[in-house]
């Protein structure tokens, strides 16, 4: 198999547009959540959000081409040329049909969905934009970044919702392995914090009711109550290691493996016992050929809801054995909310920054342990430890399971 290597990376979220700004965020324990901001809430029970406040889509991309899409698949376009300027690759270098395009969204763009609707209530349906249909759908993410850079080749929009982010990059790793393509711009994104979208999860009672943006987003606190919905894009370049090293690429982390499964069990809840989440763990460690006992940092799903995290807590018990103790654990959530598909790549974008630099962030917000809930989520303070190896969660409702580990390069 051949060796996969992130060279680039980018990044919208609710602490920080680009990786250093979100990264200053994540060492200050910023938390990007607050009130929301898209509409009013006197009639919902949610009243919070991590949204990307200071985003002014002509600061990162070109205003022509920010025209035909909606905010979606600008946060993915935009992160997307932080992470090509990051790489250094050149297209006109390359053969375009030897790069790829995976990035998916949860949802798609429900506000642009209802923003038209209103207009079609309204004024009737001539009056709905020409271009709706292909501004809200879903592969518009995908596709509006592969025509932003001259990306031929796969071009593929992973729907898996909670864990798309993650699948999208384990499938691009894939794709590299096998010989398919070069180099990849892999992620997720989402942008739904919308009257229909958060009204659905209101119903669902899946959000937090709190209005404490400090108490709101706590994961593996016995006080949790619930997710923040948030919104976002990470994406990064994933290359080949002898393509990126002919071309004196900077390499900051490798790619060693990929796990997914499905609970086959509940269109919300997952396998209370967590063993399919286990074994996505278990399939990327051993992917990787790397023990439990190796792994030195787990970025959790980490939800703040009572069933993810208890479950999820379950799940690294079963795939880590008495390794379970040892590794450090937090949730990135905990700052940004869940920006649904895009929290894949801002989280994987985590583990790098944490294997680069010697540091793992604080679960913030986390103060009342949960017994049920007894594991290492650095509570308290950040820790300054060298990480060779960590893993990325993901969990989507349906029972989708997805785990990417990455590793020091050497």
């Amino acid at each position: 198999m051949r060796r996969v290597v992130v060279t680039g990376m980018g990044a919208v979220t609710p602490i920080g547009i680009g990786v250093d700004k979100f990264w200053e965020g994540i060492k200050e324990n910023r938390v990007g959540i607050g009130p929301i901001q898209n509409f009013d809430t006197a009639e919902y029970k949610a009243k919070l959000s991590a949204e990307v406040l200071d985003f002014n889509v002509k600061d990162y991309i070109d205003a022509k081409a920010a025209k035909r899409m909606d905010r979606f698949s600008q946060f993915a376009v935009t992160a997307s040329v932080e992470a090509m300027k990051d790489s250094g690759l050149q297209v006109t270098n390359e053969d375009s049909y030897r790069l790829g395009v995976c990035i998916g969204s949860g949802v798609g763009s429900l506000m642009g969905i209802e923003r038209e609707y209103d207009k079609l209530l309204a004024k009737g349906p001539g009056r709905i934009h020409p271009l709706t249909a292909p501004l809200v759908l879903g592969n518009m993410a995908a596709a509006s970044v592969a025509m932003y850079h001259g990306f031929q080749g796969k071009c593929i929009d992973v729907v898996t919702a909670c864990a798309t982010g993650t699948n999208s990059i384990g499938e691009a790793f894939r794709s590299i392995q096998h010989g398919e393509l070069d180099a990849v711009l892999a992620g997720g994104v989402d942008s739904s914090v919308s009257r229909f979208g958060v009204a659905t999860f209101d119903a669902l009672t899946a959000l937090t009711d709190s209005e404490d943006p400090l108490c709101a987003s706590i994961p593996f606190d016995r006080r949790r109550n619930g997710f923040v919905t948030g919104e976002g894009a990470g994406i990064l370049v994933l290359e080949e290691l002898e393509h990126a090293k002919a071309r004196g690429a900077h390499i900051y982390a490798e790619i060693g493996g990929y796990g997914a499964t499905c609970d086959a069990h509940h269109v919300t809840t997952p396998l209370e016992d967590g063993s399919a989440a286990a074994k996505a763990m278990t399939m990327a460690m051993e992917d990787a050929g790397v023990k439990p006992e190796e792994v030195d940092y787990i970025n959790a799903h980490g939800t703040s809801t009572k069933y993810n995290d208890l479950f999820e807590t379950r799940a690294i018990k079963l795939a880590f054995g008495n390794s379970a103790y040892r590794v450090h654990i937090n949730s990135t959530k905990s700052m940004i909310g869940h920006m649904f598909a895009g929290g894949g790549g801002a989280e994987l974008i985590t583990c790098i920054k944490s294997i680069n630099e010697g540091y793992i962030h604080p679960t913030v917000g986390l103060v009342e342990d949960d017994p049920e809930c007894d594991l290492d989520y650095t509570k308290g303070e950040g820790l300054s430890v060298p990480v060779h190896i960590a893993i990325s969660n993901s969990l989507g409702f349906g029972g989708h399971n997805a785990t990417v580990l990455v590793k020091e390069y050497f």
